[in-house]
């Protein structure tokens, strides 16, 4: 992250330009001691002198102050990283401060703000009560406002109107999310078909099959997500239930989604278990929280995306496409707890908690918590 350096950029274009202190104090009309004071960072030149030391070295006022007010992808994703594990390993209020401090500083780096957005919402559960829950929700939905009101980047602009959608079904709001999307904004327009057709022509047989392969990846992982919805969905209707269980567990079979991204179906198997409670059927909601915890203490963490032998061209994309590159939007402590919390809070399974397979279930998963500590 960068700072303001005027002391560093003053000199060096004094250098580079083979200039003295005498020559800037004649041009300004300060003395020596002023430039010198200012190239070692014991004073800074007067607002109304910053015009004038940009034009004499022929930059803008913000390459003389050294001042960048956005951040690299790489910068992002270290910030992320480090941000994330302090979430997991100091207190609350303590990181949440200092997110807070590098947004007001970096608030027109859109990219920053909507991956300081996510942060805020993986983390928010962490907050010391349900209110303070409810003001970072809140502040993750106006950093999303900001990116989609003032960005004019369409793919950052559909990923901050996503984010504010899930900040308001967060704070129980979901009319808000009715308003503002729209069933006719769904017509699905491939382009991955047209991109690669494009790169098919041009003899870029490698970028096509790339194109392909992450169009792929994407649409399955989404179609997992709509299938474990709807599946909650169909609690009414227990053939249907049933029949999407055995569709999903096709397309864990068909992509080896085990090991190509567990993440996704853990939410599913968690998903599943509290729809059969909601049919009382604690014999299919401890299949599918047994599945949970295989899984979830088979798994070596902490979880990267990551391709596999069908989809060997994926990772480059992955790592050189998203903010985060490979990683997850959580480091592996507090993945861990929340694995833990997402059975141990969840009031769905509160009837199974004085049961004694129930209690392995839990005994089992906050050992894993154990060990990482």
């Amino acid at each position: 992250m960068k700072e303001i350096h005027i002391a560093q950029v003053i000199q060096a274009k004094r250098k580079e330009r083979r200039l003295t202190q005498d020559d800037i104090a004649e041009y300004i009309g300060v003395s020596k001691a002023s430039v010198s004071k200012w190239e070692t960072g014991q004073s800074y030149p007067d607002i109304t002198f910053l015009p004038a030391l940009a034009a004499f070295f022929n930059i803008s006022i913000d390459e003389l102050m050294g001042y960048r007010p956005q951040m690299s992808r790489e910068e992002i994703r270290d910030l992320y990283r480090r941000l994330a594990e302090n979430f997991a390993s100091k207190p609350f209020d303590e990181v949440y401060g200092e997110c807070r401090n590098i947004i007001r500083k970096y608030y027109s780096c859109f990219p920053l703000l909507l991956q300081m957005g996510s942060l805020l919402v993986n983390h928010s559960m962490f907050a010391g009560s349900v209110n303070q829950t409810q003001e970072v929700l809140e502040e993750a939905r106006a950093l999303a406002i900001r990116v989609r009101t003032e960005s004019d980047d369409s793919e950052l602009i559909k990923q901050a109107e996503n984010m504010e959608a899930v900040c308001l079904l967060s704070l129980g709001r979901p009319e808000e999310v009715l308003a503002a999307l729209d069933m006719s904004d769904m017509l699905v327009m491939p382009r991955e078909i047209l991109l690669a057709t494009a790169y098919q022509m041009v003899g870029r047989a490698k970028d096509a099959k790339a194109v392909c392969q992450v169009g792929i990846y994407q649409y399955m992982l989404v179609l997992v997500n709509l299938l474990s919805t709807y599946q909650a969905l169909c609690a009414d209707e227990r053939s249907a239930f049933e029949e999407t269980g055995r569709r999903v567990a096709a397309l864990e079979d068909a992509f080896g989604l085990r090991e190509l991204h567990p993440a996704i179906l853990l939410s599913y198997y968690l998903s599943a278990a509290q729809a059969y409670m909601t049919f009382g059927d604690t014999g299919g909601a401890y299949e599918y929280l047994g599945k949970y915890t295989e899984l979830a203490l088979s798994v070596d963490w902490p979880l990267k995306l990551h391709g596999d032998a069908y989809f060997h061209l994926l990772d480059d994309w992955l790592e050189n496409t998203l903010i985060l590159g490979r990683d997850m939007p959580r480091d592996e402590r507090t993945v861990s707890k929340s694995l833990v919390e997402a059975v141990a809070a969840n009031p769905v399974f509160a009837a199974l908690a004085g049961e004694t397979r129930f209690q392995g279930i839990l005994e089992r998963l906050t050992g894993k918590i154990r060990q990482e500590d």
